[in-house]
């Protein structure tokens, strides 16, 4: 009886033992899951930063810090800014009709379809050796006066006024091409980070349109529209800081005589026209300008309904400047989902499911300004906000793609002037667009108060956006990693050049990602 007992006590020791495990396993595992779940949180806030660090060490980090202040200070906060600033600046300062707006916008481009001209002149005429540096400086400087000019002159006549945006637009085209010009250098150099700068520079860029939009509206409430635009004033001064700090070598080899200059310029202006005869360069050219110029803008028109108590919702300052904030975060989320899934897509099929989705995206506006969002219970701001959002994501998958197309078209030598060629097309597309938006809106008598036509106005455009997938023909199959033009065009411009390269800061031969140094 006695041992029974002994073998009973024995059994319920096992088996408390072994519950015993069993509850610490199971501890260990939930632990090990919430460890496990923390570290997945923790990785999505550290990979960026990783992600950064590695392109500081395979590029020069004043070069990543370039890419931040021009294109995450100058083109997205300024950007953004200066795009909300404006608009009310011309519809409630000086009082001007939509598609009159539009034509004046177009001029903005006016600068960027000069960006071959900025291109030249960093490549061919260097000031005191630096054929970055002082593009930098004068980038700033002409941006800062002309925005406070605007800004601080009371009733200024529309003429002048457009002039000093004008001047803002060109100090952001100036820096811009000077930044692409290395963006182009290392793209060709380091072909498999080309994907990763360009998704940096949507990425920067969307961030500083987040901040832009964000404070916008406040702005303009509480200062004004023309108030508002002294802050335009404070990005020149971080491109002119940039101009003294980046790091750049001084050319060894400098030739003031005129003569000399002339000669590299002819030089570069041939390199230029031989590389754009090609089919593999032309055809996808023909396709970027097209594919913007026929989706003809309707944007300051459909800006006045959305701010017309009338007519229209009647948004606020506050709520458009946030509409658009909303919209950069979208944008940054397109630039995520194009760098974590599809920078390896090939060109022409990214491009044809971008496009195909952009038209489709566009009827999203003809429901919001027939107002059946209202019919099916949908708020108007709840509405605008989806719309935004969608075609912010559409728009950045389907821009990204064409830029890092644009750079694997560069030949080596004259990469900041070609790329500025080429971004000068897209600028001319861009100009070409606001103008014929603009056509269209006065020929459908859409005007500050009347926006009966607008819908029709808007399915025209989403029309002509549909039509553009009969041009992806143009656009290459290959992928971004794929040389596009032939290597003989890069070692010929490279050779013709090489006494004049401004970015040459390792020998040619020991350009091991490692070692490679580019401002």
């Amino acid at each position: 009886m006695a041992s029974l007992e002994k073998e009973g006590l024995v059994e319920e020791s096992r088996s408390s033992i072994s519950q015993e495990s069993a509850y610490i396993s199971n501890l260990g595992n939930l632990d090990s899951a919430e460890a496990s779940k923390s570290s997945n949180i923790f990785s999505v806030f550290l990979e960026p930063i990783q992600w950064i660090q590695m392109l500081s060490s395979q590029l020069n980090p004043t070069f990543i810090i370039g890419i931040v202040i021009v294109y995450g200070l100058n083109l997205g906060f300024s950007g953004s800014f200066f795009k909300v600033v404006t608009d009310y600046y011309w519809k409630d300062v000086q009082k001007v009709q939509p598609s009159v707006v539009q034509l004046y916008i177009g001029l903005y481009y006016i600068p960027w379809i000069m960006k071959p001209v900025w291109g030249l002149l960093t490549d061919v005429f260097p000031i005191r050796g630096y054929r970055r540096r002082p593009y930098f400086v004068l980038a700033g400087v002409l941006g800062g006066v002309s925005a406070l000019m605007v800004a601080l002159i009371g009733n200024l006549p529309a003429a002048l006024a457009l002039s000093c945006f004008i001047g803002i637009a060109a100090g952001m085209a100036i820096a811009d091409v000077t930044i692409d010009a290395c963006i182009a250098t290392n793209s060709i150099e380091v072909r498999s980070l080309a994907p990763d700068m360009q998704s940096l520079c949507g990425f920067c860029s969307s961030a500083g349109a987040l901040i832009g939009y964000s404070t916008s509206g406040f702005f303009v409430h509480h200062l004004g529209a023309q108030g508002a635009l002294i802050l335009m004033a404070i990005p020149p001064v971080f491109i002119t800081v940039l101009g003294f700090v980046i790091f750049e070598m001084r050319s060894p080899c400098l030739h003031p005589e005129k003569q000399k200059k002339m000669g590299t310029l002819g030089v570069a202006v041939k390199g230029m026209y031989q590389t754009i005869k090609f089919p593999q360069v032309w055809k996808p050219s023909l396709y970027m300008y097209l594919s913007l110029a026929l989706s003809i803008s309707t944007h300051e028109g459909q800006f006045y309904w959305y701010t017309d108590p009338k007519a229209g919702p009647g948004f606020s300052q506050e709520s458009v400047g946030a509409i658009y904030a909303i919209g950069a975060m979208a944008s940054m989320v397109g630039v995520l989902i194009y760098h974590k899934t599809l920078k390896d897509i090939p060109f022409r099929n990214l491009l044809f499911f971008a496009q195909l989705l952009y038209g489709a995206s566009g009827m999203l506006d003809l429901i919001f300004i027939l107002r059946w969002n209202l019919v099916l219970g949908i708020p108007d701001y709840f509405f605008v906000i989806t719309e935004e959002c969608i075609s912010r994501i559409i728009s950045r998958i389907r821009w990204i793609p064409m830029i890092v197309l644009s750079t694997r078209l560069c030949p080596l030598g004259i990469e900041g002037t070609f790329f500025a060629l080429l971004m000068c097309i897209d600028s001319l597309g861009s100009l070409t667009s606001k103008w014929g938006g603009g056509m269209v809106l006065h020929v459908f008598h859409v005007t500050r108060t009347d926006f009966t036509n607008l819908w029709l106005v808007i399915l025209i455009r989403n029309i002509l956006r549909i039509a553009t997938l009969g041009l992806i023909f143009l656009v290459p199959k290959a992928d971004p990693s794929d040389a596009l033009i032939p290597q003989d065009i890069l070692m010929t411009h490279s050779t013709v050049t090489s006494d004049d390269e401004g970015l040459e800061l390792v020998p040619k031969n020991d350009r091991s990602p490692e070692l490679l140094l580019n401002i």
